[in-house]
């Protein structure tokens, strides 16, 4: 699933691409996942492209006063082309929205998963998308401080997991960087969010940061296909269930939910013990 570094990457690269430009087709492929009808897409057409900008994991690219919106969900993506392609229609396949500009050039929006949770919105202001607005604060920018880290972590009734995944609580962190912190600031999953030390939250605060500025850098110089495959290059436990830690050589383990899992390392964040299921996170505590 592309986050917030990833996200981040492709939006400066689209602002690059598309500034001033102006929308010649916009055609729907999949109809389930324009999410508005009011304003239409159409009403995008023949205008310039003042920014592209990122909030959490959404894509905000603003024409004029209008702004066009794409939320990648799990197995979304953005693909640049350079030339024309044949006109799109309905279907059920990856494609969902293809972009022609004046100019010439374009890029296509498509999902690579049976199950569609791509979104597009065309709206008047962001503040109309729900889940967009119900956004938490953004955690690389100055006013995210270790104080407020805190306060959040302290409000919050469930684990450091559910805590920094949640995007009413932070915005942009998903499963991969919130695994790669905790591995990073050396805690188990399934700590209390609530219950961490002073030590230990700012020990987090400093993990999470890191993380997500050194993978921006790591991303900085590559094409936007390129980006997925790097993002998994670069993650020391995320997707590396077998592997050896590459702080202490132990195996790293998983914990598997219904639709997704956790990668952690037993050395590193608990203790030595290995999680089976979430059901032992009482005994981490």
């Amino acid at each position: 699933m592309p986050e917030l570094p990833e996200v981040e990457v492709l939006c400066r690269r689209l602002d690059e691409r598309l500034s001033q430009k102006r929308f010649e087709r916009l055609e729907l492929a999949s109809i389930a996942a324009l999410k508005t009808f009011d304003p239409p897409l159409s009403a995008l057409l023949h205008r310039p492209v003042e920014q592209v900008a990122r909030r959490g994991k959404f894509v905000c690219i603003g024409v004029e006063s209008d702004w066009l919106v794409l939320n990648l969900a799990r197995s979304g993506w953005l693909r640049w082309r350079e030339k024309e392609q044949a006109r799109s229609r309905p279907s059920r396949g990856p494609l969902a929205l293809r972009a022609r500009l004046a100019q010439g050039g374009g890029f296509d929006v498509t999902e690579a998963a049976t199950e569609k949770r791509l979104a597009i919105w065309v709206v008047h202001e962001l503040s109309a998308i729900e889940p967009l607005a119900s956004l938490g604060p953004e955690p690389l920018e100055s006013s995210f401080t270790l104080s407020l880290f805190k306060e959040l972590l302290a409000a919050e009734k469930g684990d450091l997991k559910h805590a920094l995944s949640r995007q009413s609580l932070i915005a942009g962190v998903g499963n991969a960087y919130s695994d790669e912190a905790l591995h990073a600031a050396r805690l188990s999953p399934f700590k209390q969010a609530a219950k961490l030390t002073e030590t230990e939250a700012s020990s987090l605060y400093d993990a999470l940061r890191r993380v997500l500025e050194e993978a921006i850098t790591r991303a900085e110089h590559l094409e936007l296909g390129e980006l997925k495959d790097d993002k998994r290059a670069g993650m020391a436990v995320h997707g590396r269930t077998g592997q050896p830690c590459p702080v202490c050589g132990d195996t790293i383990a998983e914990v598997s939910f219904a639709t997704r899992s956790l990668q952690y390392c037993p050395t590193c964040q608990t203790g030595g013990r290995k999680l089976a299921d979430r059901r032992l996170s009482r005994l981490l505590k």
